[in-house]
C-alpha cells in the first residue's frame, strides 16, 4: 500500500476505530511534537506509554488510542504540523479532523456524503435519520459494516458526533445544528497542492 493516498481511492478498509478514538486533538499535538525531535514511530510509542503522554488514566485507553493517533500523525506533513503546533486552537481542530477524514475510508464517506453536503446546499440540521440512513446504506453495501453489532453501530454514531462537536462542526453536544468551519487559507491552498482538495470538500468548504 503506497502511503500517498489518492482521494478517491483511500486504500483503507473500512473500520470503526473510532470507538477507541475519538477527536484526540492534544494526543496528536503530543505524537507531532516528538515526531519533529525526530524519534521513531517505536520510540514514540514508548515514551507516550512509560510517561503517560496523553493523561490517561489507564493503559487500555492508551493502547486503543494510540494505533489511531499514530496514523493520524502520518498524514500531517511537516508544513501542516508547524500549522498545528503554532496555529490557533481553531487552526489545531481544522487540522486534526482532516488527519481523522484522511486515516478513515468510513468517517471520510460520512463527511462527504452527509456533511459535506449538507453544508454545500445550506442545509445547517444534522437529523438522527440523516445518521440513520448512511449507516444503513453502508451496511447494505459492505459486508464487514453489515456484520458489525447494533452495540457497535450505535458506539460509532455517538462518536461521529463527539467528533463533529469537538471539531467545531456541530454547535452544541446534543444539538441538531451544524456550523460551518472556517479554513485558513494557507491550509487550503496546502491541501489543494498536495491533491487533497476532496478533504477541504468533505469539511463543508
Amino acid at each position: 500500500m503506497s502511503e500517498r493516498y489518492d482521494c478517491m481511492t483511500i486504500e483503507l478498509e473500512y473500520s470503526s476505530s473510532l470507538n477507541g478514538a475519538s477527536f484526540l486533538l492534544f494526543e496528536l499535538k503530543q505524537v507531532i511534537k516528538l515526531k519533529q525531535f525526530g524519534l521513531s514511530k517505536q520510540e514514540i510509542r514508548q515514551k507516550v506509554k512509560e510517561e503517560n503522554l496523553f493523561q490517561f488514566n489507564n493503559q487500555g485507553r492508551i493502547n486503543r488510542a494510540l494505533p489511531s493517533v499514530m496514523k493520524r500523525a502520518e498524514a500531517i506533513d511537516e508544513t501542516l504540523a508547524a500549522l498545528m503546533l503554532e496555529g490557533s486552537i481553531e487552526t489545531g481542530k481544522v487540522l486534526n479532523l482532516y488527519a481523522i477524514i484522511k486515516t478513515d475510508l468510513l468517517f471520510y464517506e460520512f463527511m462527504d456524503e452527509v456533511i459535506g453536503e449538507k453544508l454545500h446546499n445550506n442545509d445547517y440540521l444534522i437529523e438522527k435519520k440523516d445518521i440513520n440512513l448512511f449507516f444503513t446504506s453502508k451496511s447494505e453495501q459492505s459486508e464487514k459494516i453489515a456484520g458489525w453489532s447494533d452495540t457497535n453501530i450505535e458506539k460509532l454514531k455517538r462518536a461521529y458526533m463527539q467528533v463533529l462537536y469537538e471539531s467545531g462542526i456541530l454547535r452544541t453536544r446534543k444539538g441538531k445544528e451544524l456550523n460551518r468551519l472556517i479554513i485558513d487559507e494557507q491550509i487550503k491552498n496546502h491541501l489543494t497542492q498536495i491533491g487533497d482538495a476532496c478533504y477541504v470538500r468533505a469539511m463543508g468548504e
